[in-house]
């Protein structure tokens, strides 16, 4: 079947040519499946990966669904950071200009009532759900206008812990409106939650063509040491063409990768959840810009950075968990194109990083680095019936 255009879709001129002017010219998978459902204002589940297009997936209804006159604010995004807040944003005030439709942020590091008097006089307000939050409960933000919400990057909320804020959210948003569901998993809670906010919704997963990790993301894994890891990172970063994202652990270790990067000459920026608001800010800005060209941070940069432009991440702490790794090497290989995921392994992190590599799918690229896969965890029961691990 041929790959319909934005204008077959239901997308209005004025909104196509706007697209066009930022070299948009084709639907991606997952808005040619949402759109129609969309914009005639029915609730979607939609189950997409981040870096896929979803932004526009519901950034188009939104601004074709809402007029300058209706009362405000009369949509409401939900994201779960301040980074992606202000990246959806953005998205969205592109394209609601040509119907001169206004678009607020509200997040925390910002004066909190400057944000409240924004958000009242707003059309479409894209929120993190403590703020929002908090902005409800001083009575300085009345939401019984929004006709249409949307949930993006649900799963991420629930793993921050932001359950209990966005149920309380909900509650005060009328029950007659359209509500759009986006997140990388429709399983388990996220789905259980997706049901609840929803009403007869159509469901969607648009997975990118092959899978995220094949093809679009190389995948690789390097032994180092203590004592010469920072000059491999070096080596890699001055080999890499584009923009470089490294993940550490710690806020702590980030500062001191930047410093120690410094000493070979390497121009760096830290993002952490300790630098203010404007600092992070500047740092994203100027990573973005290519002005410098590497980009230090924990894992505050994974559940909120969207640049299309990042052609690596590097791992040079190995995340603890799949999702964290999933999340960090998601950062690169956005919107279809290409980008490569390296992480650095110390010898006594072998076994636990071997685990994860297994559990998605990169046995081969582990080995292949010399490294020894671990035996998976299992069970067994003791002679007292207490289960254990080896």
């Amino acid at each position: 079947m041929s790959q319909q255009s934005f204008r077959e879709l239901g997308v209005s001129s004025r909104v196509i040519d706007v697209l066009a002017a930022g070299s948009i010219h084709h639907p991606f998978p997952i808005q040619a499946r949402v759109l129609p459902d969309a914009l005639a204002g029915l609730d979607v589940l939609a189950k997409s990966p981040t870096g896929s297009g979803k932004t526009l997936a519901f950034g188009i209804p939104i601004v074709q669904r809402t007029s300058v006159g209706d009362r405000r604010p009369s949509a409401l995004v939900l994201v779960p950071t301040r980074e992606l807040a202000r990246q959806v944003a953005d998205d969205v005030r592109a394209i609601a200009s040509v119907r001169d439709l206004t678009v607020a942020v509200v997040h925390g590091g910002a004066p909190l009532r400057a944000q409240a008097d924004r958000a009242r006089s707003a059309h479409v307000v894209v929120a993190t759900p403590g703020r929002l939050h908090d902005l409800l409960e001083r009575r300085l933000l009345d939401l019984r206008a929004v006709r249409i919400l949307v949930l993006d990057e649900a799963d991420r909320m629930l793993d921050m812990g932001f359950k209990p804020q966005v149920d309380r959210i909900v509650k005060r948003l009328p029950s007659n409106r359209q509500t759009m569901f986006f997140s990388a998993t429709l399983d388990g809670e996220v789905g259980l939650l997706a049901r609840e906010y929803t009403t007869a919704a159509s469901r969607y997963e648009a997975d990118l063509p092959g899978g995220r990790d094949t093809g679009e993301i190389t995948h690789r894994f390097i032994a180092v040491q203590p004592d010469t890891k920072v000059e491999t990172l070096v080596e890699h970063i001055r080999a890499a063409d584009g923009l470089t994202l490294v993940f550490v652990r710690t806020k702590r270790g980030a500062a001191a990768l930047v410093r120690k990067l410094a000493r070979h000459d390497v121009r760096a920026e830290a993002m952490h959840g300790d630098l203010t608001q404007p600092a992070r800010q500047r740092a994203l800005a100027r990573f973005e810009s290519g002005k410098v060209r590497v980009l230090v941070a924990t894992d505050v940069a994974a559940r909120g950075l969207d640049i299309d432009d990042v052609a690596h991440v590097i791992n040079y702490d190995p995340p603890d968990e799949d999702k964290g790794y999933v999340h960090r090497t998601g950062r690169t290989g956005r919107a279809g194109r290409s980008g490569s995921a390296v992480t650095f392994v110390l010898p006594d992190q072998q076994a636990e990083t071997s685990r994860v590599a297994n559990r998605l799918g990169h046995r081969q690229q582990f080995e292949q680095a010399g490294l020894q896969t671990a035996r998976p965890r299992l069970l067994y029961t003791s002679r007292r019936g207490r289960r254990s691990k080896w």
